[in-house]
């Protein structure tokens, strides 16, 4: 093996080390601090591979419970804070991945600015964040992460003092200092309350100001004002899949906060604009619009009688000021003192608004248009509306067959829908469709599931008419297997007029199906096909122009493994395309992305570029799950870095010419079907076809003490099962990554290279096909995080030995052949060898994850052996915490 260079210091990652150590010191002791130094530096020399350092004790079997559990912490803050260091040091983000880089590139392919903002007038991009149980942190220690992160940035200028006075030094040692003293477990498992109020922080602090910078931004670059194509969205309140604890009564919880938020900015900005805008008649000529607002506006005071803008916006606010009441049933924080109408919806805020900003334009060579708070606030209206983000709808096509069925049961119209056959299920929806006879009658009788689903589609029907249509648009089809799985939705939507029956017909929330395993994958052109082929499909979709489709990385990877998943959907991608164009229907994919690489992780820059040509159109909706949302929406900074790489990537996959040929790409395509078929039968082989699996896996990993973690809203299983079939894909992932396996990102891979004969070809793609090197750059992160010797460790775990040295023989000679097929087809002599900067990141990390998993395997000994202290399950969670901390990945 080549040898390793040495890894530069980061000065971010010295300095909060050393204030880290002084707290250590200051609130756990001497003994404490020395006794957690001494593990430390052992492991570092013996990563360093300084001479004699694998003969040095590390120290920890010394450690007493208490000791342990403050270790563990204290590695845990330590990996914290060296994320929060790289993360300033930009080693996690895409070069040029911003829009005027993009553009550069476009313009010397010939594509000009008109091109790019014909694309961007239909164009959609969306974040949208779920409440996927993969965040390990509570909220309390992100906050205090971002405020050091603000100390940093002040500390950087040169800044001694903050606003408050204290000194920058001073504060970020308090910071740390109160990290040490916050609890860092959950006592008490999340409710969708609470995951809701966890987003709209982010939403509330980051995405509000984030966006309309931006915006500003792309405006300068591109040249003129461009629509506002970028906006967040939302599963939290609406995705019910699997999660019996969303409900209708959630649901408008979720809304009518979300409204709350979005009203509350309005409110403040409005009322800094009176302070700002103080311009007077006597010095300036103001136009009609502004002065129609003023007089309407109900504010007769005489100090302001000669001020419009003052006027016009004590109107505006006292609109405000009641459209909250209306919309959230609360008073508005600072109320109104005049009384006035609420506005029926955000356009007629935004007309007011752009009234103001035509009139200050008007004079002065148009010095007070450029833009600033008023401009800030026209963007957030247009961006943001009245519900902030769209929420999503989602639920598993197996309970809207039931309900379904119960109701055409209840009806009299089919005593056995489940019995007919997918023709016959057809016929029957779409007899129902046409008739705007409702199903539902209020003296008949429900199941609890069938009033609580009915219950949904009119508080859906109530969030269209409170906060307007783009308040919820989608209604995501989970194991969407068929085209009555989608009728089915709309059936249920018609019980509360959001489907409505004509000529046309109209339907106001879209069914978007989930299409997840690779059978899924691989039959969703045929479904799309015939979905379009019904006469009323067909016009409601012409007249919205694209229909959304949404494909799984998650359930795709865990049933078929990393190489198939990853071909699959670009295959599957790719087959829809004509699909589409047949219909005469734009393309709108929906990417289930989630943190980590067996769920979809990895750059979103690069990935987004890596989707198959004509895929994108200029629309693109990606899901932000768990410690993804923190790590690239924790600050304002972070986001504007990661939502500038969608829109650019957006933008490159849109409209860069190809660079690959049809002939290559042909070549290029039949090689992977190779790879994806031996790499399939691989996976499949270990996870689904070998004796005593599922008792491994369940032994060597922590999969029963991470559905302990109270980190989410749903169980860590769809059935009350241990088949590996039924576990959610998040604990699957996480489990693995605990072990320092990582196998749901890598398993098959080396097999399937192996067994391939031309090896030159596959070097060829690894150079120049987009897709490929995102696939072997994501897995070659995954490997250089997993250490096989650790996972031996825990696969001493397993009780069988026969079935251990079985199993894990297989797990252990893939890794390695997996390992040194990537190096060969990549042509480098070590993992990462061409990422410095992520090879440094995570060399610099694995000294102080090594001694987390030894701990972590001593206390799950211990656990499973019957001791009952409850240090030790206290120990296990916090390992959990720590080493999902230290590798930035969970599930």
């Amino acid at each position: 093996m080549a040898s390793l260079p040495g890894i530069a210091n980061n000065p971010d990652i010295q300095y909060l080390g050393q204030k880290l150590g002084d707290v250590i010191r200051a609130y756990g002791g001497d003994r404490l601090f020395e006794r957690i130094e001494y593990i430390r530096r052992s492991s570092v020399d013996r990563h360093r591979g300084l001479e004699g350092a694998e003969a040095t004790d590390p120290g920890l079997e010394r450690l007493s419970l208490d000791e342990t559990l403050d270790f563990v912490r204290g590695f845990m803050l330590f990996s914290m804070l060296a994320n929060l260091a790289e993360d300033r040091q930009g080693i996690a983000v895409d070069p040029d991945a911003d829009v005027e880089s993009a553009l550069e590139r476009l313009a010397a392919d010939g594509i000009d600015r008109k091109t790019v903002c014909a694309l961007l007038e239909h164009a959609l991009i969306a974040p949208v964040l779920t409440a996927h149980p993969t965040e390990v942190r509570r909220k309390s220690m992100i906050d205090h992460r971002n405020r050091i992160a603000e100390l940093m940035g002040l500390r950087d200028r040169g800044i001694e003092e903050t606003a408050d006075g204290d000194h920058v030094d001073e504060a970020i040692l308090r910071q740390i200092a109160l990290l040490w003293q916050t609890r860092v477990l959950r006592r008490d498992r999340l409710h969708v309350a609470d995951e809701v109020e966890t987003a709209l922080s982010y939403m509330r602090d980051v995405f509000v100001p984030a966006l309309p910078a931006l915006y500003a931004r792309w405006d300068r670059a591109i040249g003129e004002r461009v629509p506002s194509f970028l906006k967040p969205g939302s599963w939290i309140g609406g995705d019910r899949d699997g999660n019996p604890f969303v409900t209708a009564d959630s649901m408008r919880l979720a809304l009518s906060r979300a409204a709350e938020v979005a009203l509350g900015h309005y409110l403040d900005g409005v009322h800094a604009l009176g302070a700002e805008l103080s311009i007077s008649t006597g010095h300036s000529d103001v136009g009609d619009a502004v002065v129609a607002l003023a007089n309407g506006s109900g504010d007769n005071a005489a100090s302001r009688a000669d001020e419009p803008y003052r006027r016009a916006l004590s109107g505006i606010y006292a609109r405000l000021c009641a459209t909250h009441k209306l919309l959230t049933g609360k008073r508005a924080p600072r109320p109104a003192p005049i009384d006035a109408e609420a506005y029926a919806g955000p356009n007629q805020l935004r007309d007011d608004l752009i009234a103001l900003a035509r009139g200050l334009s008007a004079g002065g060579g148009g010095a007070l248009a450029s833009g600033g708070a008023l401009g800030r606030l026209i963007r957030s209206v247009e961006t943001f509306g009245f519900h902030l983000a769209t929420l999503d709808m989602r639920q598993n096509s197996a309970v809207h067959e039931r309900v379904v069925g119960e109701l055409l049961k209840v009806a009299g119209v089919e005593a056995d829908y489940a019995a007919l056959d997918e023709e016959a299920r057809i016929a029957l929806l779409r007899h129902e469709l046409a008739s705007p006879r409702p199903l539902t009658s209020p003296y008949a009788d429900y199941s609890d599931e069938t009033k609580g689903e009915i219950a949904i589609m009119h508080a859906a029907a109530e969030a269209h008419v409170r906060f307007g249509r783009a308040a919820i648009t989608q209604y995501v089809v989970s194991m969407a297997q068929s085209v009555s799985d989608l009728l089915e939705v709309h059936l249920m939507l018609k019980e509360a007029g959001l489907y409505v029956p004509g000529e046309p017909a109209k339907a106001h929330i879209m069914a978007v199906p989930l299409f997840e395993t690779v059978s899924d994958l691989e039959a969703a052109p045929d479904i799309m096909r015939a979905w379009f082929a019904l006469p009323e499909i067909a016009a409601i979709s012409k007249s919205r122009r694209f229909q959304e489709v949404m494909i799984g990385y998650s359930d795709s990877n865990k049933d078929g493994g990393y190489l198939t998943s990853t071909w699959q959907l670009s295959r599957g991608s790719t087959a829809l395309l004509p699909v589409f164009a047949e219909a005469g229907v734009g393309m709108q994919l929906f990417h289930g992305r989630g943190g980590a690489v067996g769920r979809g992780g990895g750059s979103a820059y690069a990935a987004i570029q890596a989707q198959p040509p004509g895929t994108v159109q200029g629309r693109i909706r990606i899901t932000e799950q768990g410690e993804v949302i923190a790590a690239k929406y924790g600050t304002v900074a972070s986001a504007k870095t990661n939502l500038e790489a969608m829109a650019s990537a957006t933008l490159l996959a849109s409209l860069e010419p190809q660079r690959l040929s049809q002939s290559d790409y042909d070549r290029f395509s039949a090689a992977m079907d190779a790879l994806s078929n031996a790499a399939f039968r691989a996976y499949r082989g270990l996870v689904y076809e070998t004796d005593g699996f599922r008792q491994f896996f369940r032994q060597m990993t922590p999969i029963a003490e991470i559905s302990t973690l109270k980190i989410g809203s749903r169980p860590a299983s769809r059935k009350k099962s241990d088949a590996i079939e039924d576990l959610r894909a998040i604990p699957w992932v996480f489990s693995w990554a605990q072990a320092r396996v990582m196998l749901p990102g890598w398993y098959g891979v080396g097999q399937a290279i192996a067994g391939f004969e031309d090896k030159g070809l596959l070097r060829e793609m690894a150079a120049g096909w987009p897709l490929f090197q995102s696939t072997l750059a994501n897995m070659e992160m995954v490997l250089a995080k997993s250490d096989i010797g650790i996972a031996a460790r825990y696969a001493e775990l397993v009780e069988d030995e026969t079935l251990r040295d079985r199993v894990f023989g297989q797990i252990r000679d893939g890794w390695h052949q997996t390992h040194d097929c990537l190096l060969a087809v990549t042509g480098q002599e070590r993992l990462l060898e061409a990422s410095p900067g992520l090879e440094t990141s995570i060399r610099l990390r694995l000294p102080y994850i090594e001694p987390l998993n030894l701990l972590q395997i001593e206390l799950l000994k211990r656990h499973r052996s019957g001791e009952d202290d409850p240090r030790i399950a206290e120990g296990i969670q916090l390992s959990i915490n720590a080493i999902a901390t230290a590798l930035r990945n969970s599930g």
